[in-house]
C-alpha cells in the first residue's frame, strides 16, 4: 500500500498527470514504475524501442543523437517534469535519439498498454502530449532555421540565452559552467570555433564569466541570438 501512495504522490507532481481524477490517478499509479539511472547511463537508445513513456523526477538528462560519421550532437536538456519515449509509444517506430543522464536521476515509467489505455480515458493527458509534440515542433523548426540562417555567432549566442536564467537582482545568468565541447555540439560547430567565438564574446562586453564560474549575460547579446 505504501509504494502506491508514494506513485500517487510522485504522479501528482507531474505536469503530464495533474489533471487525472482520482481514480484515473490511481490507475496511473499502479502501473508506474520507479527507476533509478546512475550519472551517464542511457534511459532511452536511438534505433532501439523501450515501449514506455518515462517521466523525469529528479535530476538532468541530455537528448543527444548521432549522426553517420558517428559525432554526437546535443538536442535538448531535460529536467524534473520532462518526459521522453511517446514519439515512440504513439508511432511504435524506434527512438529518433539517445536520452542519457547527466547527474543520478529518478525515473517513472509507464508502459505502452498502461500509457494506451490512459489516453482515451483522459483526453486533457492526451491534449499535454500533443501540446508536448507541437513544441518539440517548433523548437525542430527554430533549430533548422537557426542552422541554415544564422552564423557561429548568432547560434552560440542562442544556445547561451537558452542556458540563461533570471538570478534575484534580475540579472540574466548562466549558474552552471558550460563546456566548450557541449556548446560545440549544441551549435554544429568546432570546440576550437565556439572558443574563439566565446573569447571574442567576452572580449567585447557580451557576456562576463565570475568569480563563482557564473556567467553573467548582458542584455544586448539577445541581439546576435
Amino acid at each position: 500500500m505504501s509504494t502506491m501512495v508514494s506513485n500517487l504522490e510522485l504522479i501528482r507532481r507531474v505536469p503530464l498527470f495533474s489533471m487525472l481524477t482520482a481514480s484515473q490517478a490511481e490507475s496511473v499509479a499502479d502501473a508506474v514504475v520507479k527507476r533509478r539511472f546512475k550519472r551517464g547511463e542511457p534511459i532511452v537508445e536511438q534505433g532501439k524501442k523501450s515501449n514506455a513513456l518515462s517521466i523525469i523526477l529528479t535530476g538532468r538528462a541530455r537528448v543527444v543523437t548521432t549522426d553517420a560519421r558517428g559525432r554526437e550532437v546535443i538536442i535538448a536538456t531535460l529536467r524534473p517534469g520532462d518526459y521522453l519515449g511517446e514519439m515512440s509509444l504513439i508511432d511504435n517506430e524506434p527512438h529518433s535519439a539517445t536520452v542519457r543522464t547527466e547527474i543520478q536521476t529518478d525515473v517513472l515509467v509507464l508502459g505502452r498498454s498502461e500509457f494506451a489505455r490512459c489516453l482515451p480515458e483522459n483526453s486533457s493527458m492526451a491534449y499535454a502530449i500533443m501540446r508536448g509534440l507541437v513544441q518539440r515542433l517548433r523548437q525542430a523548426d527554430r533549430k533548422i532555421e537557426s542552422l541554415a540562417l544564422m552564423d557561429v555567432y548568432g547560434r552560440v549566442a542562442r544556445a547561451l540565452l537558452e542556458f540563461a536564467t533570471q538570478d534575484f537582482q534580475g540579472n540574466t545568468v548562466i549558474r552552471d559552467k558550460v563546456s566548450r565541447q557541449d556548446l560545440a555540439k549544441m551549435v554544429g560547430a568546432s570546440r576550437e570555433m565556439v572558443s574563439r567565438v566565446m573569447k571574442d564574446l567576452e572580449e567585447r562586453g557580451f557576456i562576463e564569466t565570475r568569480s563563482d564560474s557564473s556567467m553573467l549575460i548582458k542584455e544586448r547579446l539577445s541581439a546576435l541570438g
